[in-house]
């Protein structure tokens, strides 16, 4: 009768080893937090944030040139509007709406040319890019059109003379239209156009009966 192996000091039997399974834990460090893949991803979203929010100037003068001016008119003590059932506010908030999504569209298309791949902090920086283009070329619009000091405006034209009125935004939810079409444009491209990632191998134990064989050798 043969007495059964006792590992010494009560220790439980060792585990076998895969050598399969190594990889992975250097796969695993290899694309930690601090991996510098990471941090140049964070450097260039950084920096294509900084040029679509700087890009917003150019929405601020495309806004100011576009849009309908309302026209207003004043006597010796008021300012009136010239035509009272006119559409002027609405349509400067229309245009500011197109303008945004297809300063969305060409900035997310431009990013997703100049990366050809998508990721977590490209879109990141396209919304926030977005954002800040979209206040950027509001405040400027609004600073390259008429003075918003309109009684000051009236008195410097004086009475009985139309006056353009100050360029305003009327509802602050158009600021969005901006970071969300970037977003849905990255989104899609990289659906679309993106590299595909490649199907990982199954992994084969020892011992698996369906595991591939190696060749026999004479």
């Amino acid at each position: 009768m043969i007495a059964p192996l006792t590992p010494p000091d009560n220790q439980p039997p060792e585990e076998p080893q895969h050598p399969e399974a190594a990889p992975v834990a250097d796969h695993a460090d290899h694309i930690g937090l601090g991996g510098p893949e990471l941090a140049r991803e964070l450097r260039e979203g950084a920096l294509i944030a900084l040029v679509v929010a700087v890009s917003g100037v150019l929405l601020g003068v495309l806004w100011n040139w576009l849009a309908p001016h309302t026209p207003l008119i004043s006597d010796t003590r008021n300012v009136y509007l010239k035509n009272t059932e006119g559409e002027e506010a609405i349509g400067a908030d229309g245009t500011f709406v197109l303008l945004c999504l297809g300063f969305g569209v060409l900035t997310a298309a431009a990013v997703f040319v100049f990366r050809r791949r998508g990721g977590i902090p490209l879109v990141v920086a396209l919304v926030v890019g977005g954002l800040l283009g979209a206040v950027l070329g509001w405040v400027t619009g609004m600073w390259l059109g008429p003075t918003p000091d309109v009684a000051a405006h009236a008195k410097q034209v004086g009475p009985g003379v139309t006056f353009d009125g100050p360029l305003r935004l009327q509802a602050k939810g158009a600021l969005l239209a901006w970071p969300i079409a970037a977003m849905l444009t990255q989104l899609a491209l990289t659906g679309l156009f993106g590299p595909r990632d490649p199907e990982p191998e199954p992994p084969h134990w020892p011992g698996d009966p369906h595991a591939q064989q190696p060749p026999a050798t004479d």
